[in-house]
């Protein structure tokens, strides 16, 4: 049995690890429906309008039951993939494209992307259903074809705005963690573009979002729950929905490990 198969009964949490943070989400759009900025705090960044914000917190909810209880498990990662693509393009697209520079703009546009990616990538390795889709059905395939690759761009990205802004990375790194926070705002750079690269080059494409999965839970656990893990008054939305998003990106790099374990064994047995 090779590494990879000894380490798949981890990654196929990776599941259960997106739906739990993509439900957390979602609870999220409920608490700060009523916030009083010009959007809601939180992943996809919708319009700070009551309805509104309770109606996505709603389909977060269900995609994330769903996805976790295997109830119309497919169905729901492609209406979630959908809808998070939706708001990337109305959204988000205008502000890169006003502001190209603008790394905290470009990040919020990516971190949407690699959460459709994960999304349309976990339809592709869930057994189809039905057609649900009916004259639709050919685009939905190109999009959950699309999945890895558009989840490999946004990992290079993030890469590159590491080495744009190293210091503000290694600010973000806890004091007690032993080394140079400039080493580990290079390193986790590195682990993102070649996580990106293995991914669409499908050459050790386990491997790289395997790691990639682990550095984000990692980060989980020691960067972002000691920022919640704080008196209830000194909450901020955005801690709780960096957070999540952390644990939703852990998730859809081991979704995207999966599928390539299980086109790889589909290759093997091929013609």
């Amino acid at each position: 049995m090779s590494n990879s198969r000894l380490i798949e009964p981890i990654v196929k949490q990776g599941r259960l690890i997106f739906s739990i943070a993509i439900i957390a989400l979602g609870v999220e759009h409920f608490i700060w429906a009523r916030y009083s900025g010009a959007t809601v705090p939180i992943i996809p960044f919708v319009p700070a309008t009551p309805w509104l914000a309770y109606l996505t917190g709603a389909v977060l909810l269900a995609a994330g039951f769903c996805i976790a209880a295997n109830i119309r498990a497919r169905l729901a990662a492609i209406l979630f993939g959908i809808l998070f693509l939706l708001c990337d393009i109305f959204l988000q697209i205008s502000q890169v494209a006003a502001h190209p520079v603008d790394i905290g703009i470009r990040t919020v546009a990516f971190e949407i992307l690699i959460l459709c990616a994960s999304a349309f990538t976990l339809a592709g390795i869930l057994p189809k259903e039905r057609n649900d889709f009916g004259p639709l059905e050919g685009i939905v395939n190109v999009l959950i074809k699309s999945g890895p690759y558009l989840f490999a761009i946004s990992s290079v990205v993030f890469g590159v705005s590491h080495f744009l802004i190293p210091r503000f990375i290694a600010g973000l790194i806890p004091t007690w963690i032993p080394g140079s926070g400039m080493f580990w705002a290079y390193l986790t750079g590195v682990v993102f573009i070649v996580a990106g690269l293995t991914i669409g080059a499908k050459w050790m494409d386990f491997w790289g979002p395997f790691l990639l999965g682990l550095m984000f839970l990692l980060w989980f656990f020691l960067l972002h729950a000691p920022r919640i893990m704080t008196p209830p008054g000194s909450h901020k939305p955005a801690e709780w929905s960096s957070a999540f998003i952390a644990l939703a990106i852990c998730g859809g790099s081991w979704i995207v490990a999966c599928h390539s374990l299980q086109h790889s064994s589909q290759n093997k047995i091929g013609p």
